[in-house]
């Protein structure tokens, strides 16, 4: 392949930046759900992007673990806020590894790190005349005995009067506003209905933000790293005024203690602090030399669109204030809806990680979120019927199945090794494709990305299909070497392409092809006189995914009673001969591909030696090895019947070992009896051999009947 110099940040690979990258914090009294998810993954595959370009780059993230409702929390479950903080600290990195969600720092805000930045920051903006007290008024509980934080007083919105609106935002409206303009508020700690929330006044310290608006406008109007809708959006938040922001909160307040003073920071002054902190978590070094390093790499910041104020207005203003450096580029997405209606645990459509884990392989998920990630602020739909169609046509039928039946043929006709020469012209063809990838990596566009992905592997499987190999490997085996060749390196570089999108699913398929992915210049790798691994399947079909209310009947549909203790392998037939004290019986050798097996079956008075041997036969290779006459028999092959007429059931297609399986069910590792097998009901159909309408099949091809059109199949 062509050489691909990526320009990320306007640099070139050789004096790029260092990348700091950074997803918004969670918080640390909640599970992980899908919808945070998408954030994680999303910036997951952007900083494995940068990694295969060969840029150093810090992927950082934390817990967002200050504020009242962590202390509030932690007292309604009778422990430390401490102890809180840890158990999801636990859980948020359980499910993180789960999705392939690999941090280079997952740290915390509750550290002495984030302490020391906190002070830091706030006494830069103190001694530069950018912090003063003022005395406020707010909302004070009777019953609670403290001031409300925002998130703890519930009224109607002052703007657009949507009701049960949180104090400080609309999520209505997305506005912003003070605690005090609510109507009705209530605190939702207590909803007493004897004592409504009253104002006190208390001392606060403020962070002249108001005082930033003509600088901000201009660094906003200026930066090309913001979406032009945000852009927009922000332009427009700074044209209503701006409005000095609140720093400090009272005691009760589980967090950083202000110097001096018997106040506590917000916790939205030292979240954000957390990505620097995580930073240093990284890099291990002291404060100063943290900042040195912060102030010279390249800053991008993955966020939801719920968040853009806090991120474009008050933190980057604070930064400069500050005199540390503001964000390069932000990277805004919208929400992730589910089946086309926002999450909802009434509706059973509010799924956490752990529980999104238990449908369905997660590098699935990371897979369809890319294929929804464009470069605009909108919301996802993970719509569950596309969501099962996209995989089974985009990722198992197009992908996997090219990559198999590559590897799976040059396994079997070739012994898994490539020759010396390649279809140079074909390989080539691709190339702008593979660039074209590479831009669009590099713009972080994934949805581009992924469908020429998808066409480079369609042509992939065109050009097999066109070849024909399986008559080449007869009349010109050369040549099928070739194209067999050729293949398996498009399907390396596929892998290559691949490797930001489903890490793990891409680890096994370069186990399967013997190769090392460590950089995007791995495209330009020629697999010529290469072995491969033993190939396998990797992806199988999905059955339909259903929540909520349609999730039991969805268990009781999906379910295949019965099939799943059946371990089905193609087998080939190596030698046969008559049994030595019985005239309807054939003693067979069997080549399994991973081991090799004799079988006694009553076959001989339907098929000659001949005929049997060479055969690529189903066999049942988890049944109770069994004495017959005499001889041992570790099996037992399948077969219809029909009339005193018995036909084998074939694979002609498939290697010795593969696995034939119905959709949905998986094979267990438990030994049978010939009398569980009998409580199965296998039959052919229009020469379709099936199980309770489910029909057998192999990555390949589906199962036929050698000469029984119609029958029960033993």
């Amino acid at each position: 392949m062509k050489s691909y110099q990526p320009k990320t940040g306007g640099q070139s690979q050789g004096n790029a930046k260092p990348v700091i990258i950074t997803a918004a914090l969670p918080y640390a009294n909640g599970s992980i759900h899908i919808g945070h998810l998408f954030e994680y993954i999303q910036t997951d595959q952007f900083a494995r992007i940068l990694k295969l370009q060969g840029r150093n780059v810090k992927y950082c993230c934390a817990d967002d673990t200050h504020g009242a409702p962590i202390d509030i929390k932690a007292k309604q479950l009778g422990i430390s806020p401490e102890e809180l903080i840890s158990r999801f600290a636990k859980e948020h990195q359980r499910d993180f590894a789960d999705y392939g969600i690999k941090f280079d720092s997952y740290y915390s805000t509750n550290s002495p790190e984030n302490k020391w930045f906190s002070d830091y920051i706030f006494t830069k903006l103190k001694d530069n005349g950018h912090v003063y007290e003022k005395t406020v008024e707010q909302i004070y509980c009777p019953t609670c005995k403290r001031f409300l934080p925002d998130r703890f007083v519930k009224g109607k919105c002052p703007k657009c009067g949507a009701p049960d609106q949180y104090g400080d935002v609309c999520e209505n409206c997305h506005s912003t506003h003070d605690t005090k303009d609510l109507i009705d508020p209530y605190c939702s700690i207590c909803r007493s209905k004897e004592s409504k929330p009253e104002l006190r006044e208390s001392k606060h310290f403020f962070f002249q933000l108001s005082k930033f608006s003509e600088e901000l406008k201009e660094w906003i109007t200026n930066h090309e790293g913001i979406q032009k809708e945000i852009k927009n959006q922000m332009l427009g938040f700074i044209d209503q005024g701006l409005n000095d922001w609140c720093i400090s909160r009272d005691p009760p307040y589980f967090g950083f203690k202000i110097p001096r003073s018997d106040k506590y920071y917000y916790v939205w002054l030292d979240a954000p602090i957390g990505y620097i902190s995580s930073y240093a978590n990284s890099i291990g070094k002291k404060e100063g030399a943290v900042l040195s390093e912060w102030n010279v790499s390249e800053i991008i910041h993955d966020i939801g669109k719920d968040i853009v104020y806090f991120h474009l207005l008050f933190w980057p203003a604070m930064l400069h204030a500050a005199g540390i450096k503001r964000p390069d580029k932000y990277i805004v997405h919208g929400f992730v809806n589910v089946n086309k209606e926002k999450m909802s645990k009434s509706r059973g459509t509010f799924l956490t990680a752990a529980e999104f884990k238990e449908l369905t392989d997660p590098q699935l998920l990371r897979f369809y979120f890319a294929s929804k990630t464009s470069v605009k602020v909108a919301d996802i739909d993970l719509d569950l019927e596309d969501f099962v169609e996209k995989i089974n046509s985009e990722l198992v039928s197009n992908v996997a199945n090219f990559i198999y039946r590559c590897t799976s043929f040059l396994h079997k006709h070739f012994d898994g090794k490539t020759c010396a020469s390649l279809d140079a012209a074909f390989l080539e063809s691709q190339d702008k494709l593979a660039c074209d990838i590479l831009e669009h990596y590099n713009n972080f566009d994934l949805q581009e990305a992924v469908k020429n992905i998808l066409t480079l592997s369609s042509q992939g499987n065109k050009y097999f299909q066109d070849n024909k190999p399986w008559n080449l490997v007869k009349e010109n085996p050369e040549k099928a070497e070739e194209v067999l060749s050729t293949c398996l390196t498009l399907a390396s570089r596929i892998i290559v392409l691949l490797k930001p999108i489903i890490p793990n699913l891409a680890g096994k398929w370069e186990s399967q092809l013997n190769i090392t992915i460590t950089s995007f210049s791995d495209l330009s790798k020629k697999l010529v006189g290469h072995k491969i691994n033993q190939p396998e399947i990797i992806l199988r079909k999905l059955e339909p995914i259903k929540v909520g209310k349609d999730s039991e009947k969805n268990t009781v549909e999906n379910k295949t009673p019965g099939f799943e203790i059946l371990d089905l392998k193609v087998g080939i037939v190596r030698k046969a001969e008559p049994h030595p004290d019985a005239d309807k019986l054939l003693v067979l050798q069997v080549d399994l591909g991973s081991k090799q097996i004799q079988l006694v079956a009553g076959i001989k008075r339907h098929y000659s030696l001949e005929e049997v041997i060479g055969k690529h036969i189903v066999v049942v290779s988890n049944l109770e090895p069994a004495e017959l006459r005499g001889k041992k028999s570790e099996g037992m092959l399948l077969a219809a019947s029909k009339d005193d007429i018995i036909g084998l059931l074939e694979t002609p297609l498939s290697s010795a070992g593969e696995q034939v399986f119905i959709e949905g069910v998986q094979p267990s590792n438990t030994t049978i009896t010939i009398k569980d097998f009998s409580q199965l009901k296998i039959t052919v159909k229009a020469g379709k051999v099936v199980f309770q309408d489910k029909q057998l099949k192999t990555a390949k091809e589906n199962i036929r009947s050698d000469k029984v059109s119609d029958g029960r199949v033993s």
